[in-house]
């Protein structure tokens, strides 16, 4: 299908589990011939992959539009991803954009570059998100430490300010047998790390078999991937704490490669606002899940995502969730402004809060997230930990992270890219990382 030497470049925003599709999409290209670029170089096809979660992904898909354009005016632009399936017409509008693919389509994308020519109009293939219903399995390799490994797609969930559903659609897994098969492949890469990604992870097995029939729970999955050797560390992306059982939190605790590390999404510490939010859960059922991975690991690193200025939230519902967060034995916060999408619930509630108080209400949460991220690091101190290093001069160090997620530094030296080491964690720096002393020297060449 390709003429010698065509060149393809991909551009992704959003989540983990957006660039483990990117990787899958850009490997179908390079199966059929196709060399792979950097998005700054000259392409014939620009791949942008798109995220429909935030106001800021939207508007910046059109600066990346014309950044393609710039290199190359008379290159072929294609839009996949959520975005895509949200607002095929919108995206098909912008100025030089000739493909959008919606969420069945883009794994297939090479099946509809048979005419590279520029189109005068984007052209839209986008299907009905109920045909959703099958799986690709795929996986990223973003640099030579960690790969992301996606084990589930869509979400049966209806969070009422959440378009996820609509870009991806129902629930659905990979096979258990798939999944092991992958993150072999990654093992034998050299790759130490492997991140278990999904649009609802803690769902995985539902849609196993291309219905709702179960065979396997996220509990197998955790179980079985857990003996395949040569994986050092395995990391659970994000989990919601309803699907968080204790068993699995008891097999993190006891296993060879599972770190101690637990990504909960939250969303707000006010029991009313996550009634209106359609969240599956109480804040005490939060505190059992935080008060459980404690007890069983004392040094495991919690992050919590939030949303601040929903509809309805006031002063009062907004510092219940602060004093909420404060009070709790987490490690650090990602910070969500709301922000109205189309088609959801939300965007239709009373109450809308002016935005300059959502940014207020941002800005404190970030505040209080430092302060907890800092106590975090402080508890750190004197430990003996394992590090694994980064692949970045970043202004002369090289950085690498402790199995519980302790962000550390030393001075570049790339003889220890992608290497472990005990080392003992003394004290944090300036720019709130950590140093740490080598346990014994480290045996690099």
């Amino acid at each position: 299908m390709n003429e010698a030497g065509k060149k393809v470049a991909f551009y992704t925003l959003g989540c983990k589990l957006n660039f483990s599709e990117t990787a899958t999409i850009s490997r179908s290209f390079e199966n059929e011939g196709f060399d792979r670029v950097d998005f700054t170089d000259e392409a014939d096809i620009y791949v942008i992959n798109t995220c429909s979660v935030t106001e800021n992904a939207d508007k910046r898909f059109k600066t990346i539009v014309k950044q393609a354009q710039k290199i190359n005016p008379d290159a072929f632009v294609a839009a996949v991803g959520c975005y895509a399936q949200l607002k095929p017409e919108e995206l098909a509008d912008v100025d030089g954009v000739d493909l959008v693919l919606g969420a069945t389509e883009k794994f297939k994308i090479t099946d509809y570059l048979n005419d590279l020519s520029k189109n005068d109009m984007g052209e839209v293939h986008s299907c009905e998100i109920e045909d959703a219903d099958f799986y690709v399995g795929s996986y990223s390799i973003g640099d030579r430490t960690r790969a992301f490994l996606k084990v589930q797609d869509g979400c049966d969930y209806k969070c009422t300010y959440c378009t996820i559903p609509l870009a991806r659609g129902i629930s659905r897994s990979d096979t258990l047998e798939n999944v092991l098969k992958n993150a072999k492949e990654i093992s034998e890469k050299g790759i130490r790390e492997i991140v278990l990604t999904g649009v609802n992870i803690g769902d995985y097995g539902k849609g196993e078999f291309g219905n709702k029939k179960h065979e396997h729970t996220f509990l197998d999955l955790v179980k079985a991937i857990d003996q395949i050797e040569g994986i050092e560390r395995l990391r659970i992306s994000s989990i919601e704490p309803n699907l968080l059982k204790n068993e699995t939190i008891q097999v993190v605790a006891e296993s060879r490669a599972f770190v101690p590390h637990f990504h909960i999404p939250l969303q707000s510490g006010n029991n009313e606002l996550l009634g209106k939010m359609s969240r599956r859960y109480k804040r005490e059922l939060y505190v059992d899940r935080v008060q459980e991975i404690k007890r069983l690991m004392p040094d495991a690193c919690i992050g919590v995502d939030v949303i601040v200025g929903f509809p309805g939230e006031t002063d009062e519902h907004f510092l219940d969730t602060y004093t909420f967060l404060n009070e709790l034995d987490i490690s650090y916060l990602h910070v969500f402004t709301y922000s109205e999408r189309d088609n959801t619930k939300a965007a239709n509630m009373n109450g809308v809060v002016p935005l300059k108080t959502r940014k207020k209400r941002s800005k404190m949460l970030r505040g209080l997230s430092a302060k907890k991220r800092r106590a975090f690091y402080e508890s750190q101190l004197g430990t003996d930990r394992t590090v694994l290093f980064e692949g970045e001069n970043k202004k002369g160090y090289i950085h690498g992270f402790t199995e519980n997620y302790v962000k550390v530094k030393t001075p570049w030296d790339p003889a220890l890219i992608n290497t472990t080491h005990q080392i003992n964690l003394s004290d944090i720096d300036e720019d709130g990382l950590v140093r740490f002393e080598y346990a014994s020297e480290p045996e690099i060449a």
